[in-house]
């Protein structure tokens, strides 16, 4: 089992920054896919950014490519998610998720989900 813990959300005005923070716990995620999803109110979740640990390729939603960084830190455990150039239509819950076998991004449905942290950009 994986476990998955959010950090850096909070509220920030458009146009800042912020950094989100995936610590990863139970098993490496060195080999696996780790990525973002967001969820703003009614609204349904939908993917954000992904990783793959081994090799580090990435991948991005149109929306949020150019402004969103996503990197992981093997030796850490860690996976971050730089938030650049933030725009209302950003605000949601932001969700870690793992899976440690990803072939297809567009279908994606991982095995594992942190518990989520809040980002609010006011106007």
């Amino acid at each position: 089992q994986v476990q998955l813990v959010e950090s850096g959300g909070g509220l920030v005005q458009a146009g800042g920054s912020l950094r989100l923070s995936c610590a990863a716990s139970g098993r490496t995620v060195s080999t696996y896919g780790v990525g973002w999803f967001r969820q703003a109110p009614e609204k349904e979740r939908e993917f954000v950014a992904v990783i793959m640990m081994r090799g580090g390729s990435t991948y991005y939603a149109d929306s949020v490519k150019g402004r969103f960084t996503i990197s992981g830190d093997n030796a850490k455990n860690m996976v971050y998610l730089q938030m650049n150039s933030l725009k209302p239509g950003d605000t949601a819950v932001y969700y870690c998720a793992a899976s440690p076998y990803l072939s297809n991004i567009v279908s994606w449905r991982p095995d594992y989900w942190g518990q989520g942290t809040q980002v609010t950009v006011s106007s």
